[in-house]
């Protein structure tokens, strides 16, 4: 058996083994976009003339919509939903809703796996930057600057796949 340059056998990798053919990564990413689709902010406070002892309470929602645009090439929408009320009379002070989008290439990933990776790693890459538009749009809409904390994806996704399941029981029954 002939040597290499650093003394294994051709055709091994070092301990013995013989090297792969041609290694080619598991799957390929890539971000070609990201973009505010909607974006309402309504500033209750300013048009009703609120005022007092305002403490505000924010309630978030958030969605992911996944959706393939041609091969290769997916929509990843997540939709904010983010509610200030009054702690102490519960009127409310503003209303925010944003769809925020990134257009992802994505090749090598199927079935469950591109599930996963659409609704849980598409939308964590892309959350910075929402969460920047969100802290924004509040502290120049004249309101409470809000800072959200980060969100676990993957409970949202569970949480959604729970639901998915419980419909078609349901249905079936």
């Amino acid at each position: 058996m002939a040597e290499t340059d650093n003394g294994a056998p051709e055709g091994a990798n070092g301990n013995g083994a013989a090297a792969p053919e041609t290694a080619k990564p598991p799957f390929k990413v890539q971000i070609l976009a990201q973009y505010v689709r909607d974006l309402s902010f309504e500033n209750i406070i300013a048009q009703k003339g609120i005022q007092g002892d305002l403490q505000n309470e924010a309630q978030l929602q958030v969605g992911v919509e996944p959706r393939k645009r041609s091969e290769n090439h997916y929509e990843v929408i997540t939709k904010y939903n983010l509610v200030a009320r009054n702690k102490t009379d519960g009127q409310t002070l503003f209303l925010l809703e944003l769809e925020h989008a990134g257009l992802f290439l994505i090749e090598g990933l199927e079935g469950e796996q591109l599930a996963g990776f659409l609704n849980i790693e598409c939308p964590r890459l892309t959350y910075p930057f929402a969460r920047r538009i969100i802290s924004d749009v509040t502290r120049d809409g004249g309101v409470q600057q809000m800072n959200l904390e980060l969100i676990d994806f993957v409970a949202l996704f569970r949480q959604r796949i729970m639901a998915q399941k419980a419909a078609a029981e349901t249905q079936a029954s």
